[in-house]
């Protein structure tokens, strides 16, 4: 089930957050508005975890980060580690025991940990666990992360990381917190994100850079794929797990998931977007008289089509930012209800032009369809439909919310099929090489999957979200 307002874009399941300071007293009150900046990589829970060097504190709670925590919560998290994930889920059920970050006592003291991705074998290696007595708390592959780290532990720590790294497949950046230290993972393809920050003597490990920015943290660098990295009293220091090189980090952090502020393997979001732009409106020219984006992701590749083109960028769609996630009802009615609250078009700016409408990205067609008809319903001339990432024909494996094949419009149509369903004057999408071309990263540093079908790992035979979920469980 889709539970935002938007049913027609891919979601990220979550975005996690770590800190080592000098202090207990605000590092629940940075987590915070770390969190709070990456609110938009999930809505459905919120947690935090703080270690004052004897134990482990911690509370979490279903909604956004604001309705999560308060004054009260903040005094008895103290503790100068910390960790914090908000989430939204694709697999494993949406309730508050599935909320993170996960807390496990074992004999050598306590490890909580946050992830974001998705394994592809946690089933197998959950049912193993199970046999060999192990009681789970949730139905997130999260968990059986935790629990692979508590059982090697013996060996210490980072062994115990990398014997765990060993036995996982899939995408996970993983934040760790025990009594003394502050660890941060990345997995050996790099698919899902992970940096550093460093604010005074403290360090940040965070999802995206935005969250550095508002906690005054300034981006060190990106952490590799594979790599470990573990802060303690002594400072900083890196191992780095075996890897046969290759490298698959996710594209559509830049069309679509990550906040346009971030910097993502030394690449600007924002800057990255622009040029997706540009080049589609080299690739897919039309005249016009205006160009126009569906906000808010969309607005820098729209800003990009327009200078590019010579073709003037104005706003044609509002967005109304205060409805609730709740509000959508599973009929088709509520839906278009929604379509209509979230997004109005402006006719004064709209009546009598031909319009470029740019999209980051069309899942199921539904909603595009929608905007291009009340466009046209507000005195459009024309509506031409460009977007700035290939149609999306395959489903993902690695932790982000895909519909099943047969629903995903680039599957089962030609771009002249979407665009006759989507009652479009044309359509046109940005080429996978010159999405490429935007980041200015070379193709083998990404997974393009979602387009073309070629996993970097192997993956479950049989397509589709509900053979997904309950193939991995969880996050």
């Amino acid at each position: 089930m889709y539970h935002g307002i938007n049913l027609e874009k891919l979601k990220e399941e979550c975005g996690v957050l770590g800190i080592y300071t000098d202090s207990d007293e605000n590092t629940a009150r940075l987590l915070y508005y770390g969190l709070y900046a990456l609110q938009h990589r999930g809505q459905e829970s919120a947690g935090i975890a703080v270690n004052n060097g004897l134990k482990s504190n911690y509370h979490k709670g279903m909604g956004l980060v604001p309705d999560v925590f308060n004054e009260d919560i903040f005094k008895k998290l103290l503790g100068h580690i910390g960790i914090g994930h908000v989430r939204y889920s694709t697999s494993g059920e949406s309730y508050v025991e599935n909320a993170q970050p996960l807390v496990v006592r074992y004999r050598g003291g306590s490890i909580s940990l946050a992830h974001n991705g998705n394994l592809t074998n946690a089933q197998v290696i959950r049912e193993r666990l199970e046999d060999a007595g192990v009681v789970f708390q949730t139905s997130i592959d999260s968990e059986v992360i935790v629990n692979l780290i508590a059982r090697y532990s013996g060996d210490g720590m980072i062994p115990a990381i990398e014997r765990t790294m060993d036995l996982i497949k899939g995408a996970y950046s993983l934040v760790l917190m025990t009594e003394e230290q502050l660890i941060g993972v990345r997995d050996p393809l790099g698919l899902r994100p992970l940096c550093l920050g460093k604010m005074g003597e403290s360090y940040v490990l965070a999802s995206e850079s935005c969250a550095l920015d508002v906690m005054g943290a300034t981006l060190v660098r990106d952490i590799e794929p594979g790599e470990i990295v573990i802060i303690n009293k002594d400072g900083i220091h890196s191992t780095y797990y075996r890897n046969n090189g290759k490298r698959a980090s996710c594209i559509f952090e830049y069309i679509y998931f990550a906040r346009p502020d971030s910097v993502i393997d030394g690449v600007s979001v924002y800057e990255a977007r622009k040029n997706a732009g540009k080049i589609l409106s080299q690739e897919h020219p039309v005249e016009a008289d205006m160009v126009i984006a569906v906000p808010d992701s969309s607005v820098p590749a729209a800003i990009g089509y327009a200078e590019a083109s010579g073709i003037p960028y104005g706003e044609g769609l509002i967005k109304n930012r205060y409805i609730g996630r709740t509000f959508i009802q599973p009929t088709q009615s509520m839906r278009e209800l929604a379509v209509r609250l979230k997004l109005s078009p402006l006719r004064e700016t709209l009546e009598g032009k031909r319009i470029i409408m740019i999209d980051d990205s069309i899942v199921r067609g539904t909603t595009i369809r929608r905007l291009v008809e009340r466009v046209k319903a507000v005195g459009a001339k024309e509506v031409h439909v460009r977007v700035s990432s290939p149609p999306v024909a395959f489903g993902c494996y690695f932790g982000i919310d895909t519909p099943d094949r047969n629903q995903l419009i680039g599957a089962v149509k030609t771009a002249e099929q979407i665009k006759r369903t989507i009652g479009a004057d044309s359509l046109g999408y940005i080429s996978p090489a010159g999405l490429v071309a935007s980041t200015g990263l070379p193709k083998e540093h990404f997974c393009l999957a979602c387009f073309n079908g070629d996993y970097p790992m192997d993956v479950p035979k049989t397509e589709g979200k509900k053979v997904f979920e309950r193939l991995t469980g969880g996050e």
